[in-house]
């Protein structure tokens, strides 16, 4: 009889439940349900509806059940940074804001009062993005304060669901990472930066391992989804979990985590917190078996994926790839890491009015428009990599595409070209099979992370792209 693992990864734009077991030594996946996410206007902020949400997380689970598939384990995996605030109750308090409302606009100027911004990098590792947690949290104190008087507990969004399912608050290290408040060194919550920016230390529970289990379903959650099922807190920061599923034979590898974000990175056993790694952007965050993520946020496949909704939705990805290498040699570029391009009323006129800012051709075909964004891609990830390089003081011979952007092939070429590494694309599911992994390695099924990416590897069909010359 199989044993089920159950991944519920979250992102920005969708959720899905994947159902996994061990075939012949192979990791076998099946998407078992699939629900669409995304915030909503309320109260004047862009939040999420938490209570979806997790009725959506039910739903998936019951679908198991449904199938006869009933999941021993189970983990939560979402983006970082976001959180929810509950009383001692156990209910919410206030909206579950989301991190692309601009409540956190200027709210650096402030923290940087209490704490400047190069000590706050070098203090934590943490790159500025202005909706980290350290920001939202400030934004909050000065906007509703009393949310923060009455809450009992900060949870990140996973930590939320899991509390949900089990009733158990604790904080999961990976995901805690994230938010620009934590001590690279200790790997917990950084309280003394904390009680400086007057932020409720009671609140923060301490930092738990990637792998912790926190035991069965709460009485009314069995009763509802028709069975008991053990919950870990997996690295359920979406990124810490797709790096746990690169497949690579060696411990020194670069990767770059392909979705709606670009990360491109390293794991590496120390933090680099000095001046030059916070000049380029780089981060810090927390990786399975307290491994470092050292790594920059680059806009990414966020850019072509509004393109593509703004053309609505009249062509699939890879025609837009396709129509993009029709028109390789169109030669405009953008800055990807522009704000500007971070939540713009329109992707397409903004890339335009950036090509005509910088005097280049204006792209008007989706054809164009679409090879301008994966050529600027392709030129960031270039530069980031050799910065990468640079401060690490290590070259990496390869680079690992995960994720789904992993099926782009055109982007996969283009980066092959432009920094000159063979790339190996795939698993396209990475965050659900780290996920997966990190319970595998919980309840024993792996002895150590080796074991797990050499059996990634073995498992999941990985194309070569090398440059061209």
């Amino acid at each position: 009889m199989n044993k089920y693992f159950l991944a519920v990864d979250i992102g920005a734009s969708s959720g899905r439940h994947i159902l996994s077991h061990m075939e012949d030594g192979k990791i076998i996946l099946e998407e078992v349900f699939r629900f669409e996410n995304g915030m909503q206007e309320i109260d004047g902020h862009k939040c999420w509806d938490s209570e979806l949400m997790f009725s959506h997380i039910k739903e998936g689970m019951k679908k198991c059940a449904e199938l006869g598939k009933i999941p021993s384990y189970m983990g939560i995996d979402t983006w970082g940074v976001d959180y929810v605030l509950v009383d001692s109750n156990g209910k919410r308090i206030g909206n579950a804001v989301g991190y692309r409302d601009d409540r956190t606009a200027d709210i650096d100027r402030e923290v940087y009062q209490v704490i400047p911004e190069k000590d706050l990098y070098a203090r934590t590792g943490i790159a500025k993005q202005v909706f980290n947690t350290i920001y939202q949290l400030a934004a909050l104190k000065k906007e509703s304060p009393e949310q923060l008087e009455q809450a009992d507990t900060l949870l990140l969004s996973p930590d939320y669901y899991n509390f949900l399912l089990t009733g158990k608050r604790a904080s999961e290290y990976t995901i805690a990472s994230t938010g620009q408040l934590v001590n690279p060194e200790t790997k917990d919550w950084d309280y003394e930066l904390i009680r400086m920016l007057g932020f409720p230390e009671k609140i923060f529970t301490p930092l738990q391992k990637p792998g912790t289990i926190l035991g069965g379903l709460s009485k009314e959650v069995q009763a509802e989804v028709g069975f008991d099922c053990c919950v870990v807190m997996v690295t359920s920061h979406d990124t810490a979990s797709a790096v746990l599923a690169v497949p690579s034979k060696t411990s020194d590898f670069a990767y770059i985590s392909s979705g709606t974000w670009s990360l491109l990175g390293v794991e590496l056993d120390q933090a680099i917190c000095n001046e030059q790694s916070r000049a380029a952007n780089f981060t810090n965050e927390g990786g399975y078996d307290y491994k470092v993520r050292f790594l920059k946020n680059i806009m990414g496949l966020w850019m072509i994926q509004s393109v593509r909704h703004e053309l609505d939705d009249a062509y699939s990805f890879g025609q837009l790839c396709a129509m993009a290498e029709e028109v390789k040699d169109f030669p405009s570029r953008v800055d990807v890491d522009e704000h500007r391009f971070f939540a713009p009323d329109s992707m397409i006129d903004t890339i335009r009015e950036a090509c005509r800012e910088s005097g280049q051709p204006v792209p008007e075909t989706p054809g164009e428009l679409s090879t301008v964004v994966y050529q600027s891609l392709a030129d960031c990830y270039k530069k980031s990599l050799s910065n990468l390089e640079a401060m690490t003081g290590k070259t990496y011979p390869a680079l690992n595409i995960i994720g789904g952007g992993a099926k782009a092939e055109y982007l996969n070429q283009l980066t092959a070209n432009s920094t000159g590494k063979t790339v190996y694309a795939g698993p396209t599911e990475a965050t659900a099979i780290g996920n997966i992994v990190c319970q595998m390695l919980a309840c024993g099924d792996f002895k150590s992370v080796a074991e797990a990416r050499s059996c990634i590897f073995d498992s999941f069909a990985v194309k070569t792209f090398t440059p061209e010359a």
